[in-house]
C-alpha cells in the first residue's frame, strides 16, 4: 500500500518541473521585488517597475545554492490583491501563458499563488531550512525541525535572528484573530484586520459585539494593532474597542461596550438626552482612538443629524475660524448658554437697539447736568446751591464719558439677533 505524504513532504513535487514548461510545483522565495533597490542588477532585466511583486524562487526539489538569476522568477498571480511572500515563505508556482501569448501559445510565464499557510499564522510562514542553514540558533533549528514533524509552531523567544528579509523583523507577540462561524476575515501581518461578521449567541468563545441581536445581523470590524492579553501568541484574539489602539466599527443590533472619554449631557432637556453609547443597539458607525482628525483639503465638513449633535469634552470645546462663525437657527428656535437648559432664562440684550437708547439718555441726562451748572438752583437764601452744582457737574461727565465711549461697547467679533 502506497504511503500518504503528510506535512511538509506533500509541498515536495517527486521530480523536479522542467523550467519553463506546464505544471504546479512548490518553491522557497529568495528575494522579492519591491522597488528598483531589490536586485537592482537584474531590475532592468526583469522589466523593472512592471516586475515589482516577482519573485526569486527554487523548487523545494532543489538543494542549497541556487543561484537568483532571470530563470527562476515568478510574477503574482493575481493583480488585484497585493500579498507578496517573504524571504523563505513557500509558494505554489504555476506556468501560464505570458504577454507574448497572441503570437506564440507556447510562450509561458511562471505565476505563484500566495504564501502557503506552514504555520497557521498571520504574521509570517517563513521555512527556514536548519538543516542547510549552520547560521540559525540551536533554540530556532529545534524548533523549526519540531514543526515539520508535525508540532504546531510556537515560538516562545524574541524570535529576530531568523532572516525574513531586509526590513521584516519577526515579532513572537503578534497573534492570529479569533474566527466565528461565517466570517470572512482579512489580517495583516503587524495584528492589523478586517472583519466581516455577525452576531454570534452561545459560540464557544464569546464575543463583546453578541450581547443584543439575533445570529446572523452583520457587523464590520476594522482594527489597528492588537492589544497585549497576556496569552500565548498563538492562542487567538478577539477584538476590545477599549483595548485596541484604533477601531472602526459598522454596527446594525449589536451594542458596543466602548469607554467614551466624556458623557455629559447637561445641555439637553430632561428626558431628551441620546441613549448611552453602551445601550445603543441601532445601525451606527463607531470611531475609536488616540486621536481623530478630519480634514478636507478643497470643501466643507458636513455634519447634519435628524435630530441633535452632542460635542463633548472632558476639557474645553474650541472653534478657531480666519473669517468668522455663523449659527442660524429656525424661526421659533433659541441659542442657549448656561449649565443647562432650565439654568438659562435670561436673554441676550440687542446691541444696537440697547446703545442707541442708552445714547439718547446720555445726550438728556448731558443737558440736565449742563443746565445745573448754567442755572443753578438758588437756596432760600438766594445763595447758589454748590450740591446741585457737583451734582450736575457728574452728570454731565458721566453723560459725556458714555457718549464718548458708545461705539466701543458693541463687540467687533459676536453678533445676535
Amino acid at each position: 500500500m502506497a504511503r500518504s505524504r503528510t506535512g511538509l513532504s506533500s509541498l515536495m513535487t517527486p521530480t523536479a518541473t522542467p523550467a519553463k514548461k506546464g505544471g504546479i510545483f512548490s518553491a522557497r522565495v529568495l528575494s522579492t521585488i519591491y522597488d528598483e533597490t531589490s536586485e537592482p542588477y537584474l531590475f532592468s532585466q526583469i522589466g523593472a517597475f512592471a516586475s515589482i511583486g516577482s519573485i526569486f524562487f527554487k523548487k523545494m526539489t532543489q538543494q542549497a545554492g541556487i543561484a537568483i538569476d532571470v530563470n527562476n522568477i515568478a510574477k503574482p498571480l493575481f493583480p488585484n490583491f497585493k500579498n507578496y511572500p517573504l524571504k523563505d515563505e513557500i509558494v505554489y508556482v504555476i506556468a501560464l501563458p505570458d504577454a507574448n501569448a497572441g503570437e506564440d501559445p507556447n510562450d509561458i510565464t511562471y505565476y505563484y499563488f500566495q504564501p502557503i499557510n506552514l504555520w497557521n499564522s498571520n504574521h509570517h510562514n517563513a521555512l527556514p531550512n536548519p538543516l542547510i542553514n549552520d547560521t540559525l540558533p540551536e533554540s530556532q533549528k529545534q524548533d523549526y525541525q519540531q514543526t515539520q514533524a508535525g508540532a504546531v509552531r510556537r515560538v516562545t523567544d524574541g524570535g529576530t535572528e531568523i532572516d525574513l528579509g531586509n526590513t521584516f523583523i519577526e515579532r513572537s507577540n503578534i497573534k492570529p484573530l479569533q474566527s466565528f462561524e461565517g466570517d470572512i476575515i482579512h489580517e495583516g501581518r503587524w495584528g492589523q484586520s478586517l472583519r466581516f461578521g455577525s452576531t454570534v449567541n452561545n459560540s464557544g468563545v464569546p464575543n463583546p459585539w453578541s450581547i443584543s441581536g439575533i445570529n446572523g445581523d452583520p457587523i464590520t470590524i476594522l482594527r489597528n494593532n492588537q492589544y497585549d492579553d497576556n496569552k500565548d501568541p498563538w492562542i487567538p484574539q478577539v477584538e476590545d474597542i477599549n483595548k485596541d489602539e484604533s477601531s472602526i466599527y459598522l454596527t446594525s443590533t449589536q451594542k458596543i461596550s466602548i469607554d467614551v472619554a466624556s458623557k455629559s449631557y447637561t445641555s439637553f432637556d430632561k428626558g431628551l438626552e441620546p441613549k448611552s453609547p453602551k445601550e445603543y443597539s441601532n445601525p451606527q458607525i463607531i470611531l475609536n482612538s488616540g486621536r481623530l482628525l478630519f480634514n478636507s483639503y478643497d470643501d466643507n465638513i458636513l455634519l447634519t443629524s435628524n435630530d441633535s449633535i452632542n460635542l463633548n469634552s472632558q476639557e474645553s470645546v474650541n472653534i478657531d475660524a480666519v473669517e468668522g462663525v455663523s449659527i442660524s437657527v429656525g424661526k421659533n428656535s433659541e441659542i442657549t448658554l448656561g449649565s443647562n437648559n432650565f439654568d438659562v432664562i435670561e436673554p441676550v440684550i440687542l446691541g444696537d437697539k440697547f446703545l442707541a437708547d442708552i445714547e439718547n439718555l446720555a445726550n438728556i441726562l448731558f443737558t440736565l447736568g449742563n443746565n445745573f451748572e448754567l442755572t443753578p438752583m438758588l437756596t432760600e437764601n438766594n445763595q447758589s446751591n454748590n450740591d446741585l452744582l457737583s451734582i450736575g457737574g457728574d452728570i454731565k461727565n458721566a453723560a459725556q464719558k458714555i457718549l464718548n465711549n458708545i461705539d466701543s461697547y458693541k463687540s467687533k467679533t459676536t453678533f445676535s439677533k
